[in-house]
């Protein structure tokens, strides 16, 4: 039996190795600060399409991170400055050709910028990592949510009904999206008939919906339609990153963190309690920044064409 072995080839751990050290030297050159925040914690995200994996210690119970970005935004609010996290986080009933249940982010949150300054350094970091894989030179292209829906599928997502929206989901998925929010079936939407479609190379995509918020702030864009100042980064068709301009209002925060519990318990899925913790420190004041997540193994996929996340770790869930 082979099944002991690893399933990344010794070249590239050597190409993963070398894009870890490549992203601190990037982040050391521009004197943004390496910060090493807990993997374990008592509080995790409300966020309705997220599971925690839950573990005890000491005789209570605790959640491993599914992200620093609690973590990180304490330390913010405390007058960190410029930093970021590269390490290990975990969610739960994640395993596929691009998900594992334990992976490689780097996150990294930038004072006083907004999305699109961000954005801008995410093209710079990703073309300098992308030559030191040797890998071909990249395209880069850039465009709001609405030109990506509309150039695929030829309807504006900031203008078209609900009713109209689920039964173009249905035809995708099954009639049980003709119950679901308008959130979920953009999702739907999005991932299935327009990623695919999505040019190769780098490809950040920004302007999403309000109703996809999340983190973020919202704001009106030059057609008066309400969007969230945020962005999703693909690589060769693979989704890596997440960014947003960071939202700063406590009450606002207090409020979506609310929304994601009650449809925590409409679908039926476990209790989250909210990170008490995490809103403090944005009520005692969280700077103006924007911040990106980053997933290190799918970004390795997308350098190296591989097909599986599996090709690119050393150890993948099944092979534990």
């Amino acid at each position: 039996m082979d099944d002991w072995r690893p399933g990344a080839s010794k070249d590239t751990l050597l190409k993963r190795a070398l894009l870890l050290s490549e992203i601190r030297h990037f982040f050391s050159q521009r004197s943004v600060l390496e910060v090493d925040v807990p993997i374990l914690g008592h509080s995790t995200v409300t966020d309705r399409n997220i599971e925690s994996i839950l573990v005890d210690v000491a005789g209570s119970s605790g959640f491993l991170q599914t992200s620093p970005e609690f973590f990180m935004k304490r330390l913010l609010a405390n007058g960190s400055g410029d930093i970021y996290s590269l390490g290990k986080s975990f969610r739960q009933d994640e395993i596929g050709e691009k998900h594992n249940p334990e992976f490689c982010l780097l996150e990294w949150y930038r004072c006083g910028w907004d999305e699109h300054q961000l954005m801008a350094e995410v093209v710079e970091l990703v073309e300098i990592l992308s030559a030191i894989n040797q890998s071909s030179p990249i395209s880069t292209s850039k465009m709001t949510y609405s030109e990506c829906v509309s150039n695929v599928l030829g309807f504006d997502p900031h203008q078209i009904s609900l009713e109209k929206l689920r039964d173009f989901a249905a035809n995708i998925g099954s009639k049980d999206w003709l119950k679901e929010t308008r959130e979920n079936c953009l999702d739907l939407i999005f991932s299935v008939a327009v990623e695919p479609k999505l040019p190769a190379g780098l490809v950040l995509v920004y302007d999403y919906p309000a109703c996809q918020a999340a983190l973020s702030q919202i704001d009106r864009n030059s057609k008066g339609h309400s969007i969230s100042r945020r962005f999703e980064v693909f690589y060769n068709k693979i989704e890596i990153g997440n960014g947003y301009f960071e939202l700063l209002d406590a009450v606002d925060q207090n409020g979506r963190f609310d929304m994601d519990i009650e449809s925590r318990l409409r679908d039926g899925k476990p209790f989250v309690g909210k990170d008490k913790k995490f809103i403090d420190a944005v009520e005692a004041g969280l700077p103006p920044c924007a911040g990106i997540a980053i997933g290190v193994d799918r970004l390795l996929m997308g350098m190296l064409g591989s097909a599986s996340i599996d090709e690119v770790m050393s150890f993948s869930w099944p092979r534990t």
